[in-house]
């Protein structure tokens, strides 16, 4: 099976636009039969997996600690102890990695996945840097999505 990553601010709540998005693209990644994997937190990880377990696909939480905690929308759970760490994992376990919004976490994440070379990033009112395609609009953003998952 095919992955998509979808990596972005924890912190975010329920109501936000971020949110909201976030929710809109694991729609739309569960929809098309990917299996989603995030850091299987909150904040946009628990709002993708949240969009891709409504759309009746699989989620797979690779997180931080030891314990299994992780949102209530997560199938699979990879508890790592590996901390911030692991955010290395998350974005090596897919071809595309997919920002929305984000903090330095996310940074960190998106530099990993270009470092390591063939992974396509795109993002929502995410960092802009060289290597992501960055869109302000959710309309836009989405049907970009859409269209570039094979």
């Amino acid at each position: 099976m095919k992955s998509v990553s979808v990596i972005g601010d924890g912190k975010v709540l329920p109501g936000s636009e971020i949110y909201s998005v976030a929710e809109d693209v694991g729609f739309v990644v569960g929809s098309l039969g990917y299996v989603l994997v995030t850091g299987g937190l909150f904040g946009v990880m628990e709002a993708a997996s949240k969009g891709a377990k409504r759309a009746g696909g699989i989620t797979v939480g690779i997180l931080p600690y030891y314990e299994s905690e992780a949102n209530s929308f997560i199938d699979i759970r990879i508890p790592t102890g590996l901390g911030q760490a692991r955010n290395v994992i998350v974005v090596s376990s897919s071809d595309i990695i997919i920002a929305v919004g984000g903090g330095f976490g996310t940074l960190s994440e998106i530099a990993h996945a270009l470092k390591i070379g063939g992974k396509k990033v795109f993002g929502f009112k995410t960092w802009g840097i060289e290597g992501v395609k960055n869109y302000e609009t959710k309309d836009e953003f989405l049907n970009f999505i859409k269209r570039s998952l094979p």
